[in-house]
């Protein structure tokens, strides 16, 4: 069994310090997958523990999938693996001009093709369920999603209503700006290391 919090701490991708999620929220904690991603060995094996998961699902008869797709950019690499791994073909969900996640460079997603939506990370959930809406738009339906790392609080509410499939369950301390404690100490700022924009 692979441990994957070593693996992540061996490619540097868990962070500690004052950070300022896509969401608003801050954290003292944060991963940034793309350095996981940059190995294909360790990605294949990170993603491995969530492609055995799926077919184990698979095996049961109650499951099926016919794509995976993944939110730019984190998702792109873990969706190309995943698919890779489970012989699905794979693509991904974009933002346009407007900030709105959508399906462009000629994909296409027929009526009733079963969908998986992979991330590198899900914290809030955001990005997933803006690609999810873009799938319902064009007639797909999401069947789960998977992650490398589950960072949900504990104790908040599911905002699935598919399953969810991680290879690491991190939950996040997360804080509103107004209340962050790191903020009050005032010893360093809240410093954004991932690669969107925050809307």
């Amino acid at each position: 069994m692979i441990d994957v919090v070593s693996v992540l701490s061996d490619c540097r991708a868990l962070l500690a310090g004052h950070f300022l999620l896509s969401s608003g929220k801050h954290s003292s904690q944060y991963f940034q997958c793309a350095r996981l991603l940059q190995y294909p060995d360790r990605a294949e094996k990170v993603i491995a523990t969530v492609a055995d998961k799926i077919r184990a699902l698979v095996a049961t008869g109650n499951f099926k999938a016919d794509s995976v797709i993944g939110p730019a950019m984190g998702g792109i690499v873990v969706a190309y693996e995943l698919g890779r791994q489970l012989g699905l073909p794979a693509f991904f969900t974009e933002r346009n001009d407007e900030g709105t996640m959508t399906l462009r460079r000629g994909f296409e997603i027929a009526k009733g093709e079963r969908i998986i939506i992979a991330e590198d990370v899900v914290t809030t959930g955001k990005s997933t369920l803006e690609t999810a809406e873009q799938i319902k738009a064009m007639g797909g339906i999401v069947v789960a999603s998977i992650c490398v790392v589950d960072r949900r609080p504990e104790g908040a509410a599911d905002p699935f209503p598919w399953p969810l499939f991680a290879a690491l369950r991190q939950p996040a301390v997360l804080w509103d700006a107004e209340s962050c404690p790191l903020c009050k100490e005032g010893k360093t700022p809240a410093v954004k290391p991932g690669s969107r924009k925050v809307f």
